[in-house]
């Protein structure tokens, strides 16, 4: 079953030609992996910032489905 989520990104320093931005990323899913996280990641953007949250979640819900059996 695959794990449906979405994301939300709020920049709290933004991208420059010389360095990463740091972004806020929340991001919930869809039952039965409802829960909301909230993730701060470096990324070149905003999009690139969305996807890593989204997968870090997937990652934790994957986790959580494993240790639960």
């Amino acid at each position: 079953m695959p794990i449906l989520a979405s994301a939300f990104v709020d920049v709290i320093k933004p991208n420059t030609p010389t360095s990463m931005g740091l972004f806020a990323v929340q991001v919930w899913g869809q039952d039965p992996y409802d829960f909301t996280r909230t993730y701060e990641i470096m990324a070149q953007s905003d999009n690139i910032a969305a996807q890593q949250g989204i997968q870090r979640f997937v990652d934790e819900m994957e986790a959580l489905s494993i240790s639960k059996g």
